[in-house]
């Protein structure tokens, strides 16, 4: 088995297991819910893959059901923050010096403030919740694919027939969206992919800290905040098997991306 068929059989297997865990989670967001204080504090067995919590919820649903909110959460707010990477860096290396200094500085600015005290501040002037954290993580994760992107259209302008189009008279629009845009899709695809780990881990930590997911919501932060002050009293299961669960899904979406990386690359064709 060579190199791409082994990255086309992860890359498989990372999306069906996601897809798996968000539709599962979707159908059994009810089930988290129900309480039944006569089957509390049960340590994981057969019944109750991941045991009980203190009021005799299913972990195991409850898990399910954090996991596909955070997955929810990583595809919309990866969606928002690749887009506006594309487009602010293309502006950036077409629109010339002026735009290119004011996004750079943008870029340089949002880069220097600490990623999760920045998260915080603008998921709290958002209002918190699903409609913050979505927010928050958008605007805090651009910046780094739009820098690639930006590198990557100034070489582009550099080739001849880039420079050939716009002597015939081609506006930088048509250039950048007839020209440039199919050169940059493998890069923002795998960009876009990539941003997934990070904006799930992102969510989780705000949630953890208190400034994301209301506690309702049955969110792996919520679920593992929650959890910290009964691994005292030895229900380990309450954080170990959700944070596993957390762990698993993203290095599933880092391993999806990598793989998704190698197999848009003209030079693994030959591996």
């Amino acid at each position: 088995m060579n190199q791409r068929q082994r990255a086309k059989m992860l890359l498989a297997f990372s999306v069906l297991f996601l897809a798996s865990v968000a539709v599962a989670g979707h159908f059994c967001r009810e089930a988290s819910m129900v309480t039944d204080f006569s089957r509390k504090n049960l340590a994981p067995c057969l019944a109750y893959p991941f045991g009980t919590d203190w009021m005799g919820r299913n972990m195991f649903y409850r898990t399910l059901t954090g996991l596909s909110m955070s997955i929810l959460i990583g595809v919309s707010a990866a969606a928002v923050s690749a887009v506006m990477a594309l487009v602010l860096g293309i502006a950036a290396a077409t629109l010339g010096k002026r735009a290119d200094s004011v996004i750079s500085f943008v870029i340089d600015m949002v880069m220097g403030i600490p990623h999760i005290l920045l998260l915080i501040l603008i998921s709290y002037a958002c209002g918190k919740g699903l409609k913050g954290v979505i927010v928050g993580v958008a605007l805090t994760h651009w910046t780094s694919l739009a820098r690639l992107i930006r590198g990557e259209v100034l070489q582009l302008k550099e080739s001849e027939y880039i420079q050939i189009a716009e002597r015939l008279g081609h506006s930088k629009l048509q250039v950048a969206a007839k020209h440039m845009l199919p050169h940059l899709f493998p890069q923002f695809v795998v960009g876009l992919v990539l941003m997934f780990p990070h904006a799930i881990l992102h969510e989780s930590s705000v949630t953890f800290l208190g400034m994301g997911l209301s506690s309702e919501q049955p969110a792996i932060g919520v679920i593992l905040s929650e959890s910290m002050r009964y691994l005292i009293m030895g229900e380990w299961w309450l954080a170990l098997l959700p944070g596993i669960m957390l762990v698993l899904t993203v290095v599933l979406f880092d391993l999806g991306g990598t793989s998704l990386r190698r197999l848009l690359d003209p030079n693994s064709v030959h591996e």
